[in-house]
């Protein structure tokens, strides 16, 4: 994630931040940005999003491996925030060394009040569209799980289609092949998104 370690993205409905260490705990119950680790407690995220439980410890392990790991695959895990509180995160990795151009791309609304409301496509379209411009990325790949009906249906809206079924892993695949057509309605989608420097301990830019 070292590449856009100081970036934030400010759509109109979220911010999208690097995942920092002050986004794990809860330790103050009167903001919203440190409630990741809270969220991953819950049973119902759990298996959405085919994660298990971590310790706080293990959480921060992950996070600073997320920051500073460059090896394989390049992973950006911003924060979505609206009106400074955290929503979800939303996630792109670069998995494949044989082709650079695909990235995997995953999203969270964890916050319940924050669902329902756009914000999970409007942050992917965001993040589709900096691994377009930035990374030069023209496929994407979204695995999801089979009970997941909300993430499924956000993909299959922006033109993600099923290619594959997992049994083993109760999961599906969904692909999207950036043509010039695509790209262009992907970056007119994305228009109005500013890129600005980014300060730890605020969603705002500087």
């Amino acid at each position: 994630m070292l590449l856009n370690q100081n970036t934030l993205l400010l759509g109109k409905k979220v911010v999208l931040v690097p995942y920092t260490s002050e986004h794990v705990p809860s330790l103050r119950p009167s903001l919203c940005p440190c409630r990741y680790h809270e969220w991953m407690k819950s049973e119902e995220l759990q298996q959405l999003t085919a994660s298990e439980p971590l310790s706080l410890e293990q959480e921060y392990t992950m996070q600073r491996s997320w920051r500073e790991d460059a090896d394989k695959k390049w992973q950006a895990q911003p924060g979505i925030t609206e009106e400074s509180c955290m929503a979800g995160d939303v996630n792109l990795f670069l998995t494949d060394p044989g082709d650079p151009a695909v990235g995997e791309i995953e999203v969270m609304i964890a916050e319940p009040s924050c669902r329902g409301r756009g914000f999970g496509t409007e942050a992917v379209l965001m993040m589709m569209s900096y691994g377009v411009t930035k990374l030069g990325l023209t496929k994407f790949e979204a695995k999801i799980g089979q009970g997941n009906e909300p993430s499924i249906h956000l993909f299959q809206k922006l033109h993600f289609e099923q290619v594959a079924v997992s049994s083993v892993f109760q999961e599906v695949t969904l692909r999207l092949a950036v043509s010039e057509p695509m790209r262009q309605w992907l970056l007119e989608q994305t228009s109005h998104v500013a890129e600005k420097p980014y300060r730890a301990g605020s969603a705002e830019p500087h």
